[in-house]
């Protein structure tokens, strides 16, 4: 399993600047998190999926309201840039290759483009979801439910999801 596998490079081993060359990418756009994570201490317990996945989402967790809509708003549109050819972080652009978002239909496409825009209006900051593993129709069906939550509980969840997708990007890393 992924999760318990060791991270190469590890992470215990790196200087502040490698670690975030290596690690700072996993939250979008957000690489103070990595640098955080670092000024805080790594040990042999952060070289594996799991340690240092726990160890950045308690960075991201304890941060500001601010800071954590900041790295919310970093995060990409879904079906958004993707699905008319603008450039993605090469992290952002695979998993919403890998969930379909790059082959909508007409009317998928325009679904998608109407609840971003519903969503940011009624948010503040894009729909996060962790799409690996899931198919267009069932994200779809997620981004419809959410719109119905209050703000709290979303910007809860989004900020759930964010760690979550850290947490895969990892897991990727080490071959998972």
């Amino acid at each position: 399993m992924a999760e318990t596998e060791r991270l190469s490079p590890r992470p215990s081993t790196l200087d502040e600047d490698a670690f975030v060359a290596c690690y700072g990418d996993v939250y979008e756009h957000s690489p103070w998190i990595a640098r955080q994570a670092h000024r805080a201490g790594l040990s042999a317990r952060d070289d594996t999926v799991e340690g240092l996945a726990a160890r950045l989402a308690a960075v991201f967790d304890a941060a500001d309201a601010g800071a954590q809509l900041t790295v919310l708003r970093a995060h990409p549109d879904l079906a958004g840039k993707l699905a008319v050819g603008e450039a993605l972080t090469a992290d952002s652009g695979a998993e919403q290759a890998g969930a379909g978002l790059n082959r909508c239909t007409e009317e998928e496409f325009e679904r998608f483009q109407t609840l971003n825009a519903a969503y940011r209006a009624r948010f503040g900051f894009p729909f996060i979801v962790a799409v690996r593993g899931l198919h267009r129709r069932e994200i779809l069906q997620a981004f419809e439910a959410r719109l119905n939550n209050d703000a709290n509980t979303e910007r809860a969840t989004a900020v759930a999801q964010v760690n979550r997708i850290a947490r895969l990007r990892l897991a990727a890393r080490a071959g998972g």
